[in-house]
């Protein structure tokens, strides 16, 4: 130990903050590790702000509660800690009372609890209050609660820091407001930020937020519980029968990680199947189920969570026995977080890698997702007008801009955090400051990703100790071999794939028929397109439930699919494999009533395929090919994305029934199917499907080859 830091273990907070640590983890021998007191000491003594950079499982939350603790005896007023996740926030609750420290949590699944909470604040009775980084942005909380809050907050603990860096690999605009709040503190407040996943460039820029005088503690990330180990094996099937075969084998409970929903379903079916008790946990989740299945891992009851990046900060087991990735992480630095989820408690646990063919499609796919694009920010900052202009809610502002829920609310929260627009009681409105788009930075950005996707690469090669290829991702001085990676040791993990697994994973690969569920609603803002048509969509003038071969995110078709719609894979008619998927998709279709006849739709980009298609259907089912529907070439195509109102505009009367199919399908004793490639937003299905129904068709079947999710 050295000198100063036997000083400050001398000091007489030490034995108070030591009492406080044996409550909190219940273990009267407990000391504290190397960094724990001294980041406490500069925050309780000398109020200073501090960045910890320690690896998962060293106690990052200790250091909080205990400063909290000390701090709130030494009078000061309650800690506001700034959490991303529900289940973050539930673990730290119930640690926090396990050390004798009240703490409460508003978040989406409490915030009918608030006004409890206000008056719990109000009478002293919370020690630390929980808030997720987008409740800073709550125009209630941040005009009414928050002012009031800082006035008498004790400590600030941001968790998960490296969420504020751009550069880091799980960034978050909403993060960027704790810097704002930090320099508009009125008076010296502690602050503390931690983090097990940042690297040099993310750590400057944390600090750089944090701003004057701040206490770096950085300690080794390596750990030393984990034997890591990767996989390479050629196809999802084999993949997915290594998984039946020897998930098993992996000691004790754990996590299946996969890189899209679908992946997460699908392997969660398979291995049900296969006798495991596992279940799928994903951003689709609801929040209650979420809690129920984190609580069924905790306590063993099943033996994995196969789930998505969903299930990762702040998820607390402390003997998790495994972790195995289907796909792999873009960077070293995601995976490094999320294999940190295993061995926090236990002396031994295995990570696994299983990387997959498709990895870097998925990759590209979310690194250009997640960048603002200018020409819709400007759009956006048009729409909303002048700072004068009353305010739009997000569901009004979709209407009047060709972008789709979800990127629209992670653009305006860029735009918020760049001080363009703000978000007010009734929605949003623009500042007037100027905006301009950082095209530097993001090139700056993108290039990063691309550094860190060729990494991840080198990591599955094996070039070196496994263990230390990720500490060096993370600039650790310290990284070394480990001597227990596959690299140092050989391999650890069985390479062998029984039969009859091989055969459970090629019948979930083979599996077909996916949903496509008939809309039920005009989309908001139909009537300021000049659509006429609003609310409900009558039973009449709607699809029955249609089929699709699969999504293209399944691992099974998913893959022959994607290289069909490929940008670069020329038009051509259905080849045999592909004709043997449509063929099983209908003949396990649960239909009510068997379609009578076949329409086609009218493609402009796979016009080949997609009436080869409808003819192949009718030849093999014995069905008369009726044609295809009329196209109004005065109707523009459209590619796909945007949201619902823009596409259903782009679409409403594009689509005819000449008089010799009108008098046909009106005369049809039984639905129509109707053959389509791709089916995404539904609206092209579901504006064709309508014209045919007011043409006269009994019902409409749609069917498609792929479904886009």
């Amino acid at each position: 130990m050295e000198p100063q830091q036997q000083t400050i273990r001398d000091s007489a907070v030490y034995g108070e903050a030591s009492e406080l640590l044996r409550r909190l983890t219940g273990r009267p021998d407990a000391d504290f590790h190397d960094g724990q007191f001294e980041a406490i000491s500069a925050l309780v003594t000398e109020r200073r702000r501090a960045l910890v950079v320690q690896r998962t499982g060293w106690g990052k939350s200790a250091v909080y509660f205990v400063a909290t603790a000390l701090l709130r005896r030494r009078g000061a007023g309650p800690t506001l800690l700034v959490s991303p996740l529900l289940a973050l926030m539930r673990d730290q609750v119930a640690a926090a009372e396990r050390a004798g420290v009240r703490a409460a949590a508003i978040n989406s699944a409490t915030s009918d609890e608030w006004e409890q909470i206000e008056s719990r604040l109000a009478a002293d009775e919370i020690d630390v209050l929980l808030v997720s980084p987008e409740r800073l942005n709550n125009p209630r909380f941040r005009e009414q609660q928050l002012p009031g809050l800082l006035g008498r907050m004790g400590l600030l603990v941001i968790d998960e820091a490296h969420c504020i860096s751009d550069w880091g690999h799980d960034f978050r605009p909403d993060y960027r407001r704790i810097a704002a709040l930090l320099a508009g503190l009125e008076r010296d407040v502690p602050v503390l930020a931690t983090t097990a996943t940042a690297n040099a460039r993310v750590v400057d820029d944390v600090v750089e937020q944090l701003g004057r005088d701040v206490l770096t503690l950085r300690g080794s990330l390596a750990r030393e519980s984990l034997r890591l180990g990767s996989l390479a094996l050629p196809t999802s099937r084999e993949r997915l029968a290594w998984l039946v075969a020897h998930l098993g084998d992996l000691h004790g409970s754990g996590i299946v990680y996969a890189l899209t929903v679908s992946a997460a379903e699908d392997t969660a079916r398979l291995l049900r199947e296969a006798g495991y008790a596992v279940s799928a946990y994903t951003g689709r989740t609801d929040p209650d189920e979420r809690e129920r299945l984190e609580a069924a891992l905790k306590s063993n009851e099943v033996k994995a969570l196969v789930a998505t990046s969903a299930l990762g900060m702040g998820f607390d087991k402390p003997d998790l026995g495994f972790v195995v990735h289907l796909g792999a992480p873009s960077s070293p630095v995601a995976y490094y977080q999320q294999v940190g989820r295993a061995g926090r408690g236990a002396a031994d646990a295995d990570v696994l890698l299983l990387p997959g063919a498709e990895d870097e499609a998925i990759w590209r796919y979310f690194a250009t997702a997640s960048m603002p694009d200018p020409e819709r920010a400007a759009a956006v900052l048009a729409a909303l007008g002048g700072p004068d202009d009353p305010p739009l809610s997000t569901p009004a502002l979709e209407a009047r801009v060709d972008i789709r829920r979800s990127p629209l609310e992670l653009l305006l929260k860029v735009l918020d955090v760049d001080g363009a627009v703000r978000r007010v009681s009734g929605g949003w409105v623009a500042t007037g400051a100027p905006w301009r788009y950082d095209a530097e930075r993001y090139e700056r950005i993108a290039s990063a990703r691309a550094s860190e996707q060729r990494s991840m690469l080198a990591y599955e090669r094996g070039e070196r100790c496994r263990m230390e290829t990720l500490q060096r991702d993370l600039d650790d001085p310290t990284a070394a071999p480990c001597g227990r990676c596959d690299v140092c040791a050989g391999a650890w993990y069985p390479t062998d794939i029984p039969g009859e697994a091989a055969q459970r994973a090629s019948g979930q690969l083979q599996r077909v028929g996916v949903p496509i569920e008939p809309r039920g609603m005009w989309p908001t803002g139909a009537d300021r397109r000049g659509l006429p048509v609003k609310g409900r969509i009558p039973e009449g003038e709607r699809p029955a439930p249609g089929r699709a071969i699969a999504r293209l995110t399944d691992l099974g078709w998913g893959g022959p699919l994607r290289d069909i719609f490929d940008a670069g894979t020329a038009d051509r008619p259905i080849d045999d494999r592909l004709l043997e998927g449509v063929i099983a998709t209908l003949r396990d279709w649960p239909w009510q009533e068997r379609p009578v006849g076949v329409v086609a739709m009218p493609s402009l980009s796979r016009p080949l395929l997609v009436a080869s298609t409808a003819a192949a259907i009718a030849e093999r089912g014995r069905l008369p090919f009726l044609g295809s529907l009329d196209v109004d070439p005065s109707v523009p195509a459209v590619g796909p994305g945007g949201n619902s109102a823009f596409r259903l505009a782009s679409v409403w009367g594009r689509f005819g029934v000449s008089p010799v199919l009108a008098e046909t399908v009106s005369q049809a004793p039984g639905p129509i199917l109707l053959v389509d490639d791709l089916v995404d937003s539904r609206w092209t299905i579901t504006v064709a499907a309508r014209a045919l129904l007011a043409a006269g068709a009994p019902a409409v079947l749609p069917f498609a080859l792929a479904s886009v999710g």
